[in-house]
């Protein structure tokens, strides 16, 4: 087992100075153009799903919710679950079979009224092991996600908050579940405080500043503790001319790495933007950067950029910007399609990271954002639309926060290109969801002194899908069939490996607030360093209160 220690927050060096910078990004815009305008001319009829036929497909389970707002809701629930592994500590030669239970209670808050609007969910997992492969572990999971309206419409609090199990290492062992004996995991809590201020300065321009402060924790003393502070000022505001707007943003970061240095960039920015038409729009800037990414001291730059914004109608969105930094070209790219049944999002994104995109995450998942934009049209009230999705979501026995790539922890500031194709097919008893992402990373500050993945690599690439396959037997039995394919690539041929998992899965409801499930899941790993399999049976009872 890895050591555990206690850590101390650093709180790192203020921000100085101010950055101005505007869009940010690359990507062939004439390309993503005319993709999304024949994905436009495709597309069905507006009209989505019926309400009646969503809420039909949703009633298993749990029936979704249509209520109006109702403010402040708290629901406690108690999970069981027993797992049979026949390869406990993952090992290619010494097997060893085990029975794993687990208790978890947890806590959902959730507030769609008033002043404060976001969730909370809370658990933990107290877990035994029955041959004692392992001392009994306690493991925190938590996902957050709020605004606080401190002055009506002006002034503002954002906080987000995620613990969970994170892989140390993209080059060791992968496990494929928390509960596994494996070296290659610990916990990892991450946490950020924004408040900000918003508003008009007469009628010559909007405002908007903000001051964000992050840490990342780990359980592990294998990997670095990273502190962030960020501040920045932006202003935007019209012209003489109606369909020409001015903007302007200044920027100042500080990250600091408990086991590397710490880094310090400022940046500012002017740009201008023009609507060719109602629904697209284009943007430039020009500035000016400065950091000690690559250097001990401080070094300036030359920065400027393009960005396009297309929203064809409602069912068809494109964005993009690239922005040539210090480091190379930056860029963004967005693109959404809904139709009837469907809904399609790519996304392709590169620029300096501190921390793996999933370790500080915070959200519902991927197949929860796919479906909450499906049902836009259905229940456009997004409170009502939320329990409207987690209803489908347990009806359908779909997990709302199935990802592909594993995140690895990193001791210093990299740069990261990701992209991500997912798409959700809704039938009348069948849902089947597809994710498919690849990221390419580097160490950008290559004078720091902490180790990681990138010691050892100089570059490291994972890609990888995961499909799902949700059907309702009846109305009462649902059944969930998961594949799901990572493979891991470093400069060297050895540092290879890749992860394939299938899973099946069988669910019921056992009353309007309980439910049953049971599920048969098979792993195999490979890698010259190691490989193992795995097979896996396990049955779980969930109880609201």
């Amino acid at each position: 087992m890895m050591g555990v220690r206690r850590t101390t927050a650093r709180s790192g060096v203020p921000p100085f100075g101010l950055q101005w910078s505007l869009w940010q990004t690359r990507a062939p815009l004439l390309g993503c153009l005319l993709l999304s305008s024949a994905l436009a001319q495709a597309q069905d009829s507006p009209a989505m799903f019926e309400a009646t036929e969503v809420t039909e497909t949703a009633e298993a389970g749990l029936q979704a919710e249509r209520a109006p707002r109702v403010g402040l809701r708290v629901v406690p629930s108690l999970t069981l679950a027993q797992t049979f592994t026949d390869n406990v500590r993952l090992s290619a030669t010494n097997k060893q079979s085990e029975q794993v239970s687990v208790l978890n209670p947890a806590l959902r808050v959730s507030s769609d009224a008033g002043r404060l609007r976001g969730f909370l969910d809370y658990g933990f997992n107290e877990v035994f092991y029955a041959q004692d492969t392992s001392p009994r572990q306690t493991q925190h999971a938590m996902n957050s996600l709020a605004t606080l309206e401190l002055v009506n419409q002006r002034v503002f609090v954002d906080f987000s908050g995620k613990i969970s199990q994170q892989t140390i290492s993209a080059l060791g062992t992968q496990p494929s579940r928390s509960t596994a004996v494996a070296d290659n995991q610990t916990e990892v809590s991450s946490y950020r405080l924004t408040p900000y201020l918003r508003g008009q300065f007469m009628d010559l321009a909007s405002y908007e500043a903000r001051y964000s402060h992050s840490l990342t924790q780990s359980r592990s003393s294998a990997v670095s503790d990273v502190s962030t502070d960020d501040a920045s000022l932006a202003l935007s505001g019209a012209t003489a001319f109606s369909q020409l707007g001015w903007s302007a943003q200044a920027s100042a970061q500080g990250v600091d790495y408990e086991q590397g240095r710490s880094t310090r960039s400022s940046a500012q920015s002017l740009g201008l933007s023009y609507a060719l038409m109602p629904q697209l729009s284009a943007s430039a800037n020009v500035g000016r950067e400065s950091n000690n990414y690559t250097s001990l001291n401080q070094q300036s730059y030359t920065t400027h950029g393009v960005g396009l914004n297309w929203a064809a109608s409602e069912m068809t969105r494109l964005s993009a910007s690239r922005q040539n930094r210090s480091f190379g070209v930056a860029h963004s790219v967005s693109l959404e399609h809904r139709t009837g049944r469907t809904v399609w999002k790519y996304t392709d994104s590169k620029d300096v990271v501190s921390t793996p995109s999933q370790v500080a995450q915070v959200g519902l998942g991927s197949i929860y954002d796919l479906l909450f934009s499906q049902f836009a049209t259905v229940q456009p009230d997004p409170a009502a639309r939320a329990r409207l999705v987690n209803g489908f979501l347990q009806a359908n026995n779909l997990s709302p926060d199935a990802t592909v790539t594993r995140s690895f922890l990193t001791a210093a500031l990299s740069v990261q290109r990701r992209q991500d194709l997912s798409l959700a097919l809704l039938g009348q008893r069948s849902t089947v969801t597809l994710l498919v992402s690849r990221s390419e990373g580097r160490r950008l500050d290559t004078l720091t002194s902490g180790t990681d993945d990138f010691s050892s690599s100089a570059q490291l690439v994972q890609q990888g899908f995961s499909v799902n396959l949700a059907h309702r037997l009846t109305p009462d039995y649902s059944a969930a069939l998961a594949l799901s394919r990572v493979n891991t690539s470093g400069a060297l041929s050895a540092q290879d490996s890749s992860l394939r998992s299938m899973s099946l899965s069988l669910a019921t409801p056992l009353g309007q607030r309980s439910a049953a499930s049971v599920g048969v899941n098979r792993v195999r790993f490979s890698s010259a360093a190691s490989s193992y399999t795995e097979n896996v049976l396990t049955a779980n009872l969930t109880v609201q209160f």
